[in-house]
């Protein structure tokens, strides 16, 4: 049989209409249903896309593998639900919203009207929530496009609002203050598993700078932060118990403890060569022995373990100001540090690192010195080892990601802006204590909304304790997994998940049935 040539002027577009017509004049969608009615069902839920905007290529390709999904299931006889969703609110819909009517900050919005602008939110939910479904019935995606489930509903909330009564009546909810990742532009903090997806390469100013230690004529403890502004929060300094530190001393007679393996270590050496996870522009990485050669040379007097150092004291970058003498921590107080006038200054020891939470060390050599500069108030690890070693807190920022009352001239400066990173540099080297500054390329966290430097600070949110995560676990290994690997990736995120962080400090989203009385409960 020959084969028939295919004409090469097909108009797929004219053609796709036609199959649309033909689908809506004929009923072809409902007499599908009806068909099924009644048969073996097959329960499909459609992660809900966000009606922010018109539909893009990845949601497309999306939405066309469902769509044979549920045509294969109806085809084999099965009776589908045909639900569409819509995940309607969250900080995707405010930031467009804002970019609408020009706001650059969260104050912006308070000035405007919480009210006003929520109500911007919800129209501008069900302008493209009507885009998206117009270009899903043009993409030939088969739902039940007047049944259509939003999550700005009342029956999703109130749904969820039962949910969290019943976690309530177990004592599962809690308001907990903890170390969370921060968008200053967007004024609300982020899971874990949201700054993921704003990860990026970036280069940043990293210094060397010198902790003097007490009681010991000339001797400093070497520093290295990819982060200057936590440097004006450090209350102790982490060492490996096990590791050796060298006994350095430069030509001025200044004797350093570095790690002994840090010495000589070619940081990044790998990215430099292949230029991978490096920015072109970034020069190569000295090692610490070069930058002590470059300031006149240094001689090697010894060694001590980790652990010889442990319960020495030094005196911080930033002693003078405020936050830094106020007992119990600085702004949020621990009753019993500030009981024994427990500050910043007096916590200036060095302390063993100890392990995380999956028994490997905190402080390793390799990059850096060997030697961690610890701020409970400004990191998650740093947060832990502070409860562990009965630490102050001392968190610097506010919801801007400025410097708030107590850290004298920095107050009001944004911490992560480069202006402010330049004076804090230049602050320390008139004050002798800056060593080095290099650009240190390496992944840090931004929004991945608005796309600015996440910063980590202390804040009181709702939390629900998930302490009866071996529950869910049970459920998961009930579950079929397709491919099986899915088991193993959500077994070890319960394993791995902190408590459930579920209030956010914004303005369009789940209203928590939350209220506090006078008395505090």
């Amino acid at each position: 049989m020959p084969i028939k040539k295919v004409d090469s002027n097909i108009d797929f577009v004219s053609m796709e209409h036609k199959i649309l017509d033909f689908w809506e004049k004929n009923q072809i969608f409902n007499k599908r249903v009806e068909m099924n009615q009644g048969k073996s069902k097959w329960s499909f839920l459609d992660g809900p896309i966000t009606a922010n905007n018109p539909m893009g290529v990845h949601h497309a390709w999306g939405r066309t593998l469902k769509d044979l999904y549920q045509r294969y299931k109806a085809m084999t006889g099965h009776e589908l639900r045909y639900q569409n969703g819509f995940d309607c609110q969250g900080l995707w819909v405010e930031i467009e919203v804002e970019k609408e009517l020009g706001f650059t900050t969260k104050r912006d919005v308070e000035k405007y009207g919480i009210e006003k602008f929520v109500n911007k939110c919800k129209e501008r939910v069900q302008k493209y929530s009507k885009v998206q479904s117009d270009q899903s019935i043009r993409l030939g995606y088969w739902m039940d496009w007047n049944n259509s489930y939003y999550t700005m509903s009342d029956e999703n909330n109130y749904t969820i609002w039962a949910f969290l009564k019943k976690l309530f009546e177990e004592n599962k909810i809690y308001m907990g203050t903890d170390v969370v990742p921060w968008s200053g532009r967007s004024g609300t903090s982020y899971s874990q598993m949201e700054i993921i997806e704003g990860r990026r390469l970036v280069a940043h100013d990293a210094l060397f700078i010198r902790f003097p230690l007490k009681g010991r004529k000339n001797e400093n403890l070497l520093i290295w932060t990819t982060t200057p502004w936590t440097l004006t929060s450090n209350v102790a300094a982490a060492v490996n118990r096990d590791l050796d530190y060298s006994i350095i001393r430069a030509v001025d007679g200044s004797v350093y403890y570095c790690a002994a393996k840090n010495l000589e270590h070619q940081r990044l050496e790998k990215q430099f060569k292949e230029k991978k996870e490096w920015i072109e522009g970034v020069p190569k990485l000295k090692t610490i022995a070069q930058i002590f050669k470059e300031h006149g040379g240094f001689t090697i007097e010894g060694s001590v373990k980790g652990s010889e150092m442990i319960g020495w004291e030094y005196e911080g970058p930033f002693d003078s100001l405020e936050a830094q003498s106020v007992p119990g921590g600085y702004p949020f107080t621990k009753p019993d540090l500030e009981q024994k006038k427990v500050n910043g200054i007096t916590c200036h020891k060095v302390i063993d690192g100890g392990k995380d939470n999956f028994g490997n060390d905190v402080v390793v050599a390799g990059e850096g010195t060997g030697i961690v500069h610890i701020a409970p108030g400004c990191g998650d690890i740093d947060n832990q080892i502070g409860k562990d070693q009965g630490l102050v807190d001392i968190a610097p920022l506010d919801e801007e990601s400025k410097f708030i009352d107590g850290f004298g001239w920095l107050t009001g400066l944004c911490a992560t802006a480069k202006h402010t990173k330049g004076k804090i540099i230049a602050d320390l080297k008139n004050r002798n204590l800056l060593i080095h500054v290099e650009q240190y390329p390496h992944v840090y966290p931004h929004c991945w909304r608005s796309g600015d430097e996440l910063v980590f600070r202390i804040v009181d949110e709702w939390y629900i304790n998930m302490d009866w995560r071996g529950q869910i676990k049970k459920i998961v290994s009930d579950i079929q997994w397709i491919p099986e690997w899915g088991h193993d990736r959500e077994m070890e995120w319960l394993d791995n998940m902190g408590d459930w962080m579920i209030s956010k400090k914004r303005f369009w989203g789940l209203a928590l049935p939350i209220w506090i009385f006078e008395d505090g409960s």
